[in-house]
């Protein structure tokens, strides 16, 4: 008599890094070709959490060494308590268990959530990684994600239709240090969408259909930067993250041999402790070489290979790009190639990071941002100033948003000439960025220019650059600011609080001498902070310390 079994195979399917274009994981997907096993596991936790020791078994037998996503229905984890059979696979496949991501699956309704979160932090205790599967088209309540605090989100390709949801969900896996996912990419407009949303990884047809064999070539089409919201002080480490080979300390030089000659598209291994910690990094070439020499093989074959390792260099998961390349300087200057181990806030190898695709993200990152950069003042221009007020407004963040221009600019350049009013926008921008602090300046053409600023830090600002005394050519200038104040939800986009500063703007523009003008998104009214005018009507009491001396100035 026939088993169930008999009939089910496995595919891969490559979870795709979009940053690096290399192959971050491989998803088991079980394919039965009898009978409906996948909806029995539903109901059934015994099922499913044998299909998942399957499907890892699966994996083991087709030898590959990169990390593996297991799906795992969510009522499974609450009903079993966790997988033991699963870790004890692992372990026998000599694999380690934060080289798996459990995929959790929907439905999440009438799943006991407690139970839910324990069994989830039985397993991630073990090492496993953790992702919550169907977000977004799916029934995960937003509070039982946040408890989760997944390593990876994954979301359906139908959300990016709705830009907006997977740049608020990006937002969140910021907050919670998880990676955003897309799933069922099949079209270079959806790639490009994931990009542009915030996406770090992706996974679909366009890339590599599921196949009975691993994939380790995928197709990436030719990107953009992505738009998403970026890290406050560059770019994540997490974006950069590719698989680490790893083995274990005790390993013999003769098997990392092995390993490296089997798979040449593997730079370096790093050798763990039992932990997971890495306490020597082997790197190719020079391994190789020592191996390769007259008794290199006789020496060292069953010798320990930590004895021709390094110390590993390593990064913590939070690290910038930036920090990635302050590690790889310091040191021999011939081990610049090396990879960097990543590791996690317990110190456990997550994966290794490549010198040459830190230099080429960097690189990129430089070239755009100079492209956007004013050739006067070398200040960026809109779009950078807007793309950040779309990201305060995402965060839910009150912001001040300003416009300043020099009064009578014309007359300036007609009376001193155009090289003392280059001059003079020059010296304005410079002050700008010299007072501003934390706060973003722009300059959008001519004597335009923007200011983004918390609201508690303006007025610092507006009062240095405003008393100031200006002159071109010997003459005395004055300076205009209008600044609109908003709070959370009270614009919808950038465009909405650009439309709000319009009239602030030429209310600033009608006063003589030095002006600032405070208006409220959303409500009518403003506030004279300098110049002199007829009363204004009165809108509400201005945030923070902008506000501190109310009325007209």
């Amino acid at each position: 008599m026939h088993s169930w079994t008999d009939t089910l195979r496995f595919a891969f399917q490559p979870v795709v890094n979009l940053a690096t274009k290399g192959v971050a994981g491989l998803e088991i997907l079980a394919r039965p070709e009898a009978g409906d096993v996948l909806a029995q596991a539903r109901r059934d936790p015994e099922l499913d959490g044998r299909l998942a020791v399957l499907a890892l078994r699966a994996a083991v037998r087709r030898e590959t060494l990169l990390p593996l996503h297991v799906n795992v229905f969510a009522g499974t984890l609450a009903d079993l308590g966790g997988l033991a059979p699963l870790h004890d696979v692992v372990r026998e496949a000599g694999r380690l268990p934060w080289e798996v991501t459990l995929d959790v699956v929907p439905p999440y309704t009438h799943v006991p959530q407690p139970a839910l979160l324990e069994a989830l932090a039985v397993l991630r205790g073990q090492g496993f990684r953790i992702s919550a599967d169907g977000v977004g088209d799916g029934d995960a309540p937003l509070r039982l994600l946040v408890d989760i605090a997944p390593d990876l989100i994954k979301l359906d390709a139908s959300l990016l239709a709705r830009p907006a949801a997977v740049r608020a969900m990006r937002t969140l896996c910021d907050e919670l240090g998880a990676l955003l996912v897309v799933e069922g990419v099949e079209t270079e407009l959806q790639c490009a969408a994931a990009v542009s949303a915030g996406a770090q990884l992706a996974q679909g047809a366009l890339f590599a259909p599921p196949s009975r064999l691993p994939a380790a070539d995928v197709y990436v089409p030719p990107l953009g930067p992505a738009t998403g919201p970026p890290p406050r002080s560059g770019p994540s480490v997490r974006e950069f993250v590719r698989p680490a080979a790893l083995l274990p300390a005790t390993a013999s030089a003769g098997r990392v041999r092995a390993l490296l000659t089997g798979s040449p598209e593997v730079t370096g291994v790093l050798l763990v402790d039992r932990a997971g910690t890495p306490v020597r990094s082997v790197h190719r070439s020079r391994f190789l070489l020592s191996m390769s020499g007259r008794y290199g093989h006789a020496l060292y074959a069953d010798r320990p290979a930590v004895r021709l390792g390094d110390p590993p260099r390593t990064v913590g998961v939070d690290a910038t790009a930036w920090e990635v390349l302050d590690v790889v300087a310091v040191g021999d200057r011939d081990r610049t190639s090396d990879d960097v181990a990543v590791v996690d806030h317990d110190g456990r190898c997550v994966g290794v990071v490549r010198l040459a695709d830190l230099v080429r993200a960097l690189a990129e990152s430089r070239v755009e941002e100079a492209v956007g950069l004013n050739p006067l003042t070398r200040l960026p221009g809109s779009d950078t100033i807007t793309a950040e007020v779309d990201r305060r407004i995402a965060e839910g963040r009150a912001f001040a948003l300003s416009w300043l221009d020099i009064d009578h600019f014309k007359q300036v350049n007609d009376g001193a000439g155009f090289a003392a009013g280059d001059e003079l926008i020059r010296s304005v921008g410079r002050a700008l960025l010299t007072t501003a602090g934390d706060a973003r300046v722009g300059h959008i053409g001519g004597d335009d220019f923007l200011v983004l600023a918390d609201p508690e830090v303006l007025e610092p600002l507006a009062v240095e650059v405003l008393d100031a005394p200006w002159s071109a050519g010997g003459n005395p200038v004055t300076l205009s600011l209008a600044t609109v104040l908003c709070r959370p939800g009270s614009v919808a986009d950038h465009r909405q609080a650009a439309a709000c500063l319009a009239p602030l703007k030429k209310a600033a523009k009608a006063l003589p001498g030095a002006s600032w003008v405070v208006g409220h998104a959303g409500a009518a009214g403003h506030h004279v902070r300098r110049g002199s005018s007829p009363l204004a009507p009165a809108g509400p009491e201005p945030m923070g310390a902008v506000g501190a001396q109310p009325g007209v100035g």
